[in-house]
């Protein structure tokens, strides 16, 4: 096993409190209706898509969703894909207010030039979003991924800083680390980098213990496709894609019988279609700890799953009937994935 040092003397963006940058981090971290907050503060509403069907667009989803990316948001553009998606200007206005309130942006100008610029940690669900869904569509185009290290980090946090200590955890399992015993979790990604610089954030990074080890063993178990199994709620996890994959399984040969009918998605179809599969793909992917497949197998429903959303998604763009209408998270197309 080698220990590493717990320090990164990288950059670190600017931070008010330690205790201010932990409630910042976790209460931006879901857009979709995994948390608390969604059933709480988000109205969900049903869409009429012919293609992605979808139990509701929570409504910070759709806002994130239509960021541009250099991270503005502009209510041109949000107010009209809002109204292809059944979500009404209130409940968009609703949400920007809490942005603004909450510190995550700044309102600049009126009416319909009105934009919200980010502020600190405004682009922090958007980028996670983003670096998680990269990690998994280029394992998934890889088949594989796996460095054969498990990268473990330890902590004993005093009770004095409990708050920090919580959002502290809550970080690393959103970040799909598994809990081994108390203050120990493990993951099989190279995240030490990344695991500093939020430790550093909320004040902790003096507790922080970092290793690697190419030998694991947990109540006995050494194999790593049993590991991950005993680890992490795979079987859960595989049954949420497979949902998925039933679901939606049927929308390419529907967009291809659409085109032997010469037709084309409307911006209300295309829209409520795109954001209800991302929605439902992103509420699947929140909890899996994205393992390289050499621990879930080239079977893996995950892997399945995105390559569905993928096509689903080039099918869709290829056949709105106005191409220069606006895409529901811009960036995922110029992403280099080998999926898209």
């Amino acid at each position: 096993m080698t220990t590493q040092p717990a320090i990164d003397k990288g950059p670190i963006g600017p931070m008010t409190s330690h205790l201010a940058a932990a409630r910042r981090v976790v209460g931006l971290t879901a857009m979709g209706r995994e948390t608390d907050h969604w059933r709480v503060t988000e109205t969900e509403t049903r869409n009429t898509a012919t293609w992605g069907g979808g139990d509701g667009i929570p409504t910070r989803f759709l806002v994130y969703g239509m960021m541009r990316e250099d991270g503005r948001l502009r209510t041109a553009d949000l107010f009209p894909v809002a109204d292809a998606c059944g979500l009404t200007r209130d409940q968009v206005r609703s949400c920007l207010r809490r942005l603004v309130d909450d510190g995550h942006f700044t309102k600049v100008g009126q009416g319909r030039d009105t934009e919200y610029r980010p502020d600190g940690s405004g682009l922090a669900p958007i980028s996670e979003a983003m670096d998680r869904y990269q990690l998994s569509a280029q394992q998934d185009a890889a088949g594989a991924g796996w460095d054969r290290d498990w990268h473990l980090i330890g902590f004993a946090i005093p009770e004095a800083q409990r708050t920090a200590r919580g959002a502290f955890r809550e970080w690393l399992l959103r970040r799909g680390a598994a809990p081994i015993q108390g203050g120990l979790y493990v993951s099989p990604h190279p995240w030490e980098n990344e695991v500093r610089r939020a430790a550093t954030e909320f004040g902790l990074a003096e507790y922080l213990v970092c290793a690697t080890s190419d030998n694991l063993e947990v109540g006995g178990v050494t194999d790593p496709r049993t590991l991950a199994a005993t680890l992490w709620p795979l079987e859960e996890i595989a049954s949420r894609y497979q949902s998925f994959i039933d679901r939606f399984a049927a929308v390419p040969d529907a967009l291809r019988g659409m085109d032997e009918r010469q037709e084309t998605l409307t911006d209300s179809e295309f829209l409520a279609g795109a954001f209800a599969m991302l929605v439902e793909l992103y509420d699947c992917q929140n909890g899996d700890p994205l393992l390289p497949p050499e621990l879930v197998g080239a079977n893996w429903p995950g892997r399945q799953a995105r390559a569905l959303a993928a096509e689903c998604r080039k099918m869709g763009l290829d056949r709105r009937e106005n191409p220069s209408s606006p895409v529901p998270f811009p960036a995922i197309d110029r992403l280099d994935l080998g999926l898209l």
